[in-house]
């Protein structure tokens, strides 16, 4: 990880030593893995209403429930288990966003069957590639954008749950479907668009 106090980097990340690691290996790079994908799906809802370093300080929690993120196991998960999920201190204990996030490992599977991938599918919001942006200023970021409100409806009409336009955004930015990280930060340069 480059030194803290020599390079720049987008200030959000700089409330923890665990915001800076995410921020300086994962936030924008782009993300093709079945599962890693479902996993910021699930985090990402999550989030919803919540701050980033909540959902991230809890996230071994999460992944240790979740059984690692494998929505072939979450899809099957039964009552006794999602009670168990209820009383876990670990995560966040949301009631709809628990049941969601099991609806949702069901269609991330039927998306799955039907597009060869999730990969294949949730790509071709940006046309496959990372939309490169270019701010100098946080507060130009904006919350959602066309292509966030495209994936968003597109994920409400095959039956997902918690994926308003606001939520799908974060996802692309943690997924590198867009590189959101300020024209000064170290991280910008870094990160090559995807062909």
């Amino acid at each position: 990880m480059p030194d803290l106090k020599t390079v720049i980097r987008c200030p959000w990340s700089l409330s923890s030593e665990l915001m800076i690691k995410y921020h300086d290996e994962e936030w924008g790079v782009p993300i093709h893995n079945e599962r890693k994908l479902f996993e910021f799906i699930v985090l990402d809802s999550f989030q919803a209403g919540l701050s980033w370093s909540t959902i991230l300080n809890k996230r071994e929690n999460f992944r240790n429930a979740f059984d690692n993120f494998e929505p072939e196991k979450v899809a099957r998960y039964s009552d006794k288990k999602i009670q168990k999920l209820l009383n876990d201190a670990g995560i966040i204990r949301n009631k709809l966003k628990i049941y969601a996030t099991v609806n949702n490992a069901k269609k991330f599977i039927e998306i799955q069957k039907e597009h060869n991938s999730f990969d294949n599918y949730i790509w071709q919001f940006t046309n496959h590639k990372t939309i490169r942006n270019s701010w100098k200023d946080m507060k130009n970021i904006p919350p959602r954008t066309i292509h966030s409100d495209a994936m968003s409806k597109s994920l409400y009409e095959k039956g997902f749950k918690f994926v308003g336009s606001t939520i799908c955004y974060a996802f692309m930015q943690a997924a590198g479907m867009v590189n959101d990280h300020l024209t000064e930060c170290y991280r910008y340069h870094k990160l090559k668009p995807e062909a």
